[in-house]
């Protein structure tokens, strides 16, 4: 015959146990805290939500060639991070974002770029340096060209994807080739091929 303990002594146990309980969290590091809370947003809802927001910037009518926006979701959270050279883009990117659902805070860090003369001239110089060269022009068909042209005070900045570690070699040598230009950082990527 099982042994049960009496009801008090279960309500001991448990209270008991619910104190521990409390006790670890409160004692845990705030990292590790954030982690554990990190753990209750949905997988699924994050990447629907990544790609809602992907979907939604590359919309926007005014999002051209000379602009750059990145984001980081944090939970429910979008962090808007980049470059825009047109003042009411950096607005329409948080007002889009802030409409999708499941988003509960947008914080935008879109800093919007010079308009000077000496930097309206890189530009156009740049992309007809980078995308009228012969062997990267396929590079510009459509709209959504894979190749971002960041041009601030005369530094440029290269962003996007290619197919090619030697179209990434070229579009930067073609950037640093354009008179004016003071510097230029290629942050292309090249996405790993699978064997």
């Amino acid at each position: 015959m099982r042994k049960t303990l009496p009801v008090r002594t279960l309500w001991i146990y448990k209270t008991i146990c619910t104190i521990f309980f409390f006790q670890a969290v409160l004692l845990m590091p705030p990292s590790a805290q954030a982690a554990q809370g990190n753990q209750q947003y949905s997988a699924k809802a994050q990447a629907r939500i990544s790609k809602e927001v992907q979907h939604q910037l590359l919309k926007l009518p005014n999002f051209g060639t000379f602009d750059n926006i990145a984001f980081r979701i944090d939970g429910y959270s979008v962090t808007l991070f980049g470059q825009v050279t047109n003042p009411s883009l950096k607005d329409e990117a948080e007002n889009v974002v802030k409409k999708i659902e499941g988003v509960e805070h947008v914080e935008n860090r879109i800093e919007v770029l010079s308009a000077s003369p000496g930097d309206e001239r890189l530009r156009r110089d740049l992309f007809v340096a980078i995308y009228r060269y012969g062997p990267l022009q396929h590079y510009g068909v459509g709209s959504n060209r894979p190749i971002r042209i960041i041009v601030d005070h005369g530094h440029v900045t290269l962003e996007g994807a290619l197919d090619r570690q030697s179209d990434k070699d070229m579009a930067g040598m073609r950037a640093n080739g354009v008179a004016g230009v003071f510097s230029v950082q290629n942050n292309i990527v090249v996405p790993a091929k699978g064997k």
